[in-house]
């Protein structure tokens, strides 16, 4: 029965079926035959002797990873560099998009859209070159400090630094293409809510408060939900191209230290271990934040 009805409706929308097929095989291709490879977490992977001919050994490479000195600086680092970014992140695509939807010049509007989405587009060895620049200390910010008087200050060179300097460049690149998703939903708000509010004598942050934010909540949980499931994968590419040993203090992750024990240090099943760790963890928090949002607000992924 349930052959008939899938054949039936298979040859009903073949050109739908069709015209998916490519993100399917997208999706089976790169990020579901990839899962065989983190077998080799369980064993002492030699490349000569393949996945199968390699030996056995549990949990060796997640005990030697949980006892490692770097397991607390690693863990330490990802989370408030995740935590950061999204306390700071998130809500500023929101406020930019509340701001832009309250604009009355449409070509002002437009103009302030361009400016905040095109850094989306620029790629991430240029926007490291842009910070690097920046932040060197005869770099333009060094220039506006020494003419007020102060000393100069090499940046990225400096373990405080970092974490500021990354999360302001996070923002700087994505606020604009966040911004898009909310004034999308901004615009699908009914505005018959909008008059009302007027005639209930409502001023504009009224409005916001109880029209445009309720408007868009359901967006903003999927959006956060979708944040926390990424919670411990934050820029690996960007720290990559910013960070050196000197910061390693504050700008080490999960990400960084993978690339470089399986890369740099060819140890392929310490490194399959340990990302395979970041990876349950980042599945359990999206299993919490969604049954979290499921409980307080109704929505949810599934």
């Amino acid at each position: 029965m349930l052959k008939t009805r899938l054949g039936k409706d298979f040859l009903r929308n073949k050109w739908l079926y069709l015209m998916i097929l490519p993100v399917i095989l997208y999706y089976v291709l790169f990020h579901y035959v990839p899962l065989y490879g983190t077998i080799i977490a369980f064993k002492q992977f030699v490349p000569s002797q393949g996945i199968w001919g390699s030996e056995w050994v549990g949990f060796k490479h997640f005990e030697a990873f949980f006892s490692s000195i770097y397991f607390f600086r690693v863990i330490k680092n990802t989370v408030l560099l995740s935590f950061f970014n999204l306390l700071i992140g998130f809500p500023a695509p929101i406020i930019l998009a509340l701001l832009l939807n309250e604009l009355k010049s449409p070509i002002f509007r437009r103009i302030t859209q361009t400016i905040t989405y095109m850094p989306h587009f620029i790629t991430l060895v240029v926007v490291a070159g842009i910070v690097r620049y920046f932040t060197l200390s005869d770099g333009l910010i060094n220039d506006v400090i020494a003419f007020f008087g102060g000393a100069r200050i090499s940046f990225l060179q400096q373990p405080e630094s970092f974490r500021p300097i990354y999360i302001i460049s996070e923002i700087w690149q994505q606020i604009g293409w966040g911004t898009i998703i909310y004034l999308a939903a901004i615009t699908g708000i009914d505005q018959q809510q909008y008059e009302a509010a007027k005639i209930d004598g409502a001023t504009k942050i009224q409005q916001i408060r109880h029209v445009t934010l309720p408007g868009i909540l359901p967006t903003i949980m999927i959006m956060l939900i979708l944040a926390l499931g990424n919670i411990m994968n934050v820029g690996f590419e960007k720290i990559i191209l910013l960070y050196s040993a000197s910061i390693y203090e504050t700008a080490d992750v999960i990400s960084t230290f993978v690339y470089r024990k399986g890369i740099l240090e060819f140890s392929y099943s310490y490194s399959a271990a340990v990302g395979l760790f970041n990876s349950v963890i980042n599945f359990t928090i999206l299993l919490l934040a969604n049954s979290f949002s499921k409980r307080a607000s109704k929505n949810s992924l599934w």
